[in-house]
């Protein structure tokens, strides 16, 4: 009889971001940890969206509660609110600061649905101290009951990645920088419009990975820059790998995963001086305040240039601190002092 069953909600989405990573990650990973005490729950692909607040309400806890689980694992911010054995994972509270940035039916669901979440939550995991901090002041809950557990970079993630397959699929016939984010107001994907016309000059090519959901509101059109759209995640290793430089402006990250991803690939990286970026990328990274486009633009210069060989060694030896193993190790840990989970491996 399982004693956790993790909502696997995220990981039936069609297209993979951060929350739907961790998602993915936890969920293979954590049932080889204990074999015999966590069961997946995960609805249809239909269900995976918006019409998945139903199921994840109604219907997971009632398959918990068949299971005989004492606790759901909830890793992607939202869970079911009249369950008493909640662990959730919350990645940011940025709905909540900045509401603006999202449409008014997300704004105000996240508004009701995640206050609730966090204060009848068991336990609350985040993936970085600034959301904690966020979370904890956004709430109104004290700050020890959030444990931080950072995400990780799998080993797909390497500079020996398949480049030229992702080139060849995706159109790529000139050298680049790549920015991966959504296309929601917070990536502030609009200040790179000086940064694509500097690369420009010099030959290279500025694009962007990254789907457009309903709820980011309204997108930006940025002179010069290119729009790959979502990008599979099978390709996704080879077009960090080919990159010669990678910039994230985001005005608000909960962590920064693309960061870590493009360091472990051998990338120069260039970010936002906010939110939980400089917590990320440490000294491994540009980091240049986002409301300067010629800010951000003179950084990816340097990432290209002076400071390409100093931003590789010290990205790749930030991003061998972080793995998906370890995090899950620390996530079962968690639910290991919340519930009597038997021993790994019995």
């Amino acid at each position: 009889m399982p004693e956790v069953v993790i909502n696997a909600r995220a990981a039936a989405r069609r297209q993979l971001s951060g929350v739907e990573r961790w998602t993915v990650e936890l969920t293979e990973r954590l049932p080889r940890l204990r074999p015999g005490a966590y069961a997946i729950a995960r609805p249809p692909r239909a269900l995976a969206y918006r019409a998945g607040q139903v199921w994840e309400q109604a219907a997971l806890p009632l398959a918990a509660r068949r299971a005989g689980a004492e606790l759901i694992l909830s890793p992607a911010n939202l869970a079911p609110l009249r369950w008493q054995g909640n662990v959730v994972v919350i990645h940011d509270a940025v709905a909540l600061t900045h509401p603006e940035w999202f449409s008014p039916v997300y704004a105000a669901w996240h508004r009701r649905a995640l206050p609730a979440v966090a204060r009848g939550a068991r336990r609350i995991l985040t993936v970085s101290e600034f959301s904690r901090d966020e979370i904890a002041a956004s709430v109104g809950i004290d700050a020890e009951r959030i444990t931080v557990v950072p995400g990780g970079v799998d080993s797909r993630f390497s500079a020996s990645a398949d480049a030229d397959a992702a080139r060849t699929a995706l159109g790529l016939r000139r050298p680049y920088a790549l920015t991966v984010a959504g296309e929601g107001a917070r990536k502030n994907l609009a200040v790179l419009g000086a940064t694509a016309r500097a690369l420009s000059s010099r030959g290279v090519e500025l694009v962007a990975a990254g789907s457009r959901r309903a709820h980011h509101g309204a997108g930006s059109e940025v002179a010069g820059l290119r729009r790959l759209g979502y990008v599979d995640d099978a390709l996704l290793p080879g077009l960090y790998a080919g990159a010669s430089a990678f910039v994230l402006p985001s005005l608000h990250e909960g962590f920064g995963l693309p960061c870590l991803e493009a360091m472990a690939s051998g990338v120069p990286v260039v970010a936002s001086d906010r939110g939980a970026l400089p917590e990320a990328c440490g000294d491994a990274a540009l980091l240049v305040e986002p409301a300067r486009p010629d800010l951000v633009a003179e950084a990816v210069l340097a990432a290209l240039g002076s400071e390409a060989d100093r931003l590789r060694a010290a990205g790749l030896a930030r991003a061998a601190a972080f793995s998906w193993d370890a995090t899950a190790r620390a996530v079962d840990a968690v639910l290991a002092s919340e519930a009597r989970l038997r021993a790994p491996g019995t």
